[in-house]
């Protein structure tokens, strides 16, 4: 391989620079999957065998591509390199050798849902108020002390004196004790359990530091501590680690994320070799300048400055808006306009700090007629039927499952309830079986009198499964499963209105075994429920799909789109006011690594936007424009920002910029405002579950004729704006657009369908 052609000086070093401790810091659109890529190449050009490469990733997307790639270069050799992310490899190790913990190597792995449940049963067990000390934060604190390798003992011990905290303990501890009579394993413990492993069987830890001996992780500065951990221990041996990652882009702290793991390598690592990407390929200068400008007011950071050779490129735009709702509708707008000039739907991003500020912009794209799709809705493998299914599975995979054997026992319906799936549970406890083991035994629990017999069926489902399973392919498992159960006429039966739906999810199910069925090695029931397990939800993002993407900042890293609109750059939201007023000062800088990855999200047109006001929790608020966009020179962006912009008090000039030291301002300009829907201080518009936009502006478009009561030169009220005569009405593609001069709130257009005037 020749390269020099493809690769530039500073990859080249990274690629070359094979023996010992290696840190590459990777800028954004730095190409650093191609620097991997051609890493391991490069290793086994060199003679290293394939088998004694291994690279982690974070996402399942990430390693399919990462094994795309490196068998178009290799060829023949390359599947044996160990390419996957850290839970798969660790499930893996896990499959083999988790008996030498005390487990069957059949362990279930348990999602957030799975994980949920479980607590929630725990708490019931030890009378914790679930309102005062809420399930969310005890998975929370549970994980957390995982990701920091603390046991249940350790954290008693450490905030058991906290009555909060300890009664947290208690949940951790008895949470312990049900996955362990489970024989299941959660996300965290996957992690946990090889680092345990390596720790106490010195025989299985020197196996994999032998098998690899050249190790690339690839997003280093997302890793936590028991991830660090599991790295280290694997290194220990040769100390040929490359790690990749860009602590300017570390934005998942609440995940557990430990940016110390980034900035801190070379003094773990004293003889490391530090090589830094800098070099953007996506983006032009002005938007990267803007980004280096606003990161560079971080100083918990290595110091790097992302350059390319694209050119200048367009400067930034910055929209001040009256409201969030004008901000949705400027930002639509805008959109229609940049389709009109030959944008593609599927070239274009609308980025938010938090899942709540979406819905003023899906209404604007719905009255404008723009596809989008919403990122991060909920995932296909936790849909109520597909989780039933699967817990049908995980019950004939693996009968120590409680949770799965229990959510299905009475679906469909058999008439067994909650009282008769206590006794069961009793039963169990006191037994020291499982649950399904319990069932098994109906006819011994006394206290279930005739109701045992109510058991026979589901049982005798099982056990025949149980037996086909191994014998039949897993497709047909699947169809002996579903004819048996009869789950479709059972969906048919609720007679709920997405019923076509849900089977046409179980469908796809169906697909998604014949698939691995078709790809697996050694495909078994166990293999597939812990690929499924392992799937992320940014691998539901399809490429291919012309349409806008609505997306928080946090989804959006990975990612690249010629058009990125970021809205609601203001103090209070972007930033937060928590994290405004926190005293500790990583809260703020994580923050501006946010906006960091957002603004290097745009290849050539990134627009700004903020609003005056905004309601959050049912009130009006106003907040000063972010910081974000303050730090930004102010020879980047379009247009010019005064010290007092429309209400915006004592705004602080953004920092000067290049050589001449001119002050230039920039100012926010005034834009028609369209209102979308009666709305009141504190009560904005919602619109109806069971109607589409589309639909209410029809009804709204009067009766004579499709017409409206009111005309040109006509008087007439609005609920929030009062009296004003109407001076325009215009026909649009589903409504009509209307200008109206009110008398105290001057002049204002809006769509019929949600200003609902009325004539006077």
């Amino acid at each position: 391989m020749e390269l020099s052609k493809l690769l530039n000086p500073m990859q080249l070093e990274a690629v070359y620079q094979t023996e010992g401790p290696v840190l590459i810091l990777a800028g954004a659109g730095s190409g650093k999957t191609r620097v991997l890529t051609y890493r391991v190449a490069h290793l086994i050009e060199q003679g290293v065998s394939p088998w004694n490469i291994m690279a982690i990733t974070f996402t399942n997307k990430a390693a399919g591509e990462m094994k795309d790639r490196v068998e178009d270069i290799v060829g023949s050799g390359s599947e044996s390199v160990w390419i996957a992310t850290f839970h798969s490899s660790c499930a893996r190790i896990l499959r083999r050798y988790i008996d030498r913990l005390g487990y069957d190597t059949n362990f279930a792995i348990y999602d957030t849902d799975d994980t949920k449940s479980v607590i929630k049963e725990v708490a019931k067990k030890l009378n914790i108020d679930t309102k005062r000390i809420k399930e969310r934060t005890i998975m929370s604190e549970i994980s957390s002390a995982k990701n920091d390798m603390m046991g249940p003992d350790e954290y008693a011990r450490s905030y058991g004196s906290d009555f909060i905290l300890g009664r947290i303990a208690e949940c951790y501890e008895e949470y312990e004790k049900t996955l362990r009579k489970n024989n299941a394993l959660d996300f965290d413990d996957l992690l946990l359990k090889c680092v345990e492993l390596f720790k106490k069987d010195e025989e299985v830890l020197r196996g994999y530091q032998d098998r690899f001996r050249y190790i690339c992780v690839d997003e280093y500065q997302d890793t936590n501590t028991v991830q660090f951990e599991f790295v280290r221990l694997l290194a220990d041996a040769h100390h040929n680690i490359c790690v990749v990652g860009d602590d300017d882009q570390s934005i998942y702290k609440f995940r557990g994320a430990n940016i110390r793991n980034i900035l801190d390598f070379e003094q773990v690592y004293p003889e490391a070799k530090t090589i830094k990407l800098e070099q953007n390929y996506r983006s032009t200068s002005n938007i990267l300048n803007a980004a280096n400008a606003v990161i560079a007011h971080n100083t918990n950071r290595k110091v790097k400055s992302l350059w390319t050779d694209k050119g200048d490129g367009e400067t930034l735009h910055f929209e001040l808006l009256d409201s969030a709702w004008d901000e949705a509708s400027y930002i639509a707008g805008d959109i229609v306009r940049a389709v009109r000039n030959g944008a593609e739907y599927r070239d274009i991003a609308i980025l938010y700090r938090t899942n709540a500020q979406s819905r003023a912009l899906e209404e604007s794209l719905i009255m404008e007629g723009l596809p989008y799709n919403v990122v991060g809705g909920t995932n296909f493998y936790s849909r109520r039927e597909i989780k039933d299914i699967l817990s049908y599975l995980k019950t004939i995979d693996n009968g120590r499952d409680d949770l799965a054997c229990k959510r299905i026992i009475n679906i469909p319906k058999r008439g067994i309830g909650a009282t008769s799936v206590l006794k069961i549970q009793e039963y169990a406890d006191n037994h020291g079986m499982s649950f399904y083991e319990a069932a098994c035994n109906a006819s011994s629990i006394e206290s279930l009198g005739r109701s045992a017999s109510k058991l026979t069926p589901f049982v005798n489902t099982i056990r025949v499964l149980k037996a086909k399973n191994g014998e039949l392919s897993l497709t047909d498992l699947f169809d002996d499963l579903m004819e048996t159960i009869r789950y479709e006429e059972y969906l048919e039966e609720l007679n709920e209105e997405d019923t076509d739906d849900r089977i046409a999810n179980i469908d796809e199910l169906r697909n998604k075994l014949v698939l691995y069925e078709e790809t697996a090695d050694e495909p078994t029931l166990s293999g597939f429920l812990e690929e499924v397990a392992l799937v992320a939800d940014i691998d539901g993002v399809d490429d291919d799909d012309n349409k806008i993407l609505l997306m928080t900042l946090h989804s959006a890293k990975g990612l690249e789109f010629k058009y990125v609109y970021i809205a609601g750059m203001e103090d209070g939201v972007f930033p937060s006011t928590m994290t405004i007023i926190s005293d500790d000062r990583s809260e703020i800088e994580e923050e501006r690594r946010l906006a960091y990855v957002g603004i290097t999200r745009a290849r050539e047109h990134l627009t700004l936007t903020a609003a005056r006001s905004r309601m959050l929790r049912g009130e009006t608020q106003h907040f000063p424009i972010s910081r974000f966009v303050r730090e930004i020179p102010e020879p980047l962006l379009r247009d010019k920002l005064t010290d007092r912009v429309r209400g915006i008090e004592d705004v602080p000039k953004a920092p000067k910029y290049g050589s001449s030291g001119s002050s230039v301002t920039v100012q926010a300009r005034v834009k028609p405002t369209v209102q979308i829907g009666t709305r009141e201080q504190s009560k904005p518009y919602i619109l109806q579950a069971t109607q589409s936009a589309a639909s209410i502006m029809k009804k709204s478009q009067c009766s004579t004729g499709g017409g409206l009561e009111y005309g040109v030169g006509d008087r007439v009220g609005h609920a929030k704006y009062g009296e004003g005569t109407v001076l325009e009405i215009k026909p649009g593609p589903k409504d009509y657009q209307v200008t109206v001069s009110f008398d105290g709130a001057g002049q204002k257009i809006m769509y019929a369908g949600f200003a609902k005037l009325k004539k006077l």
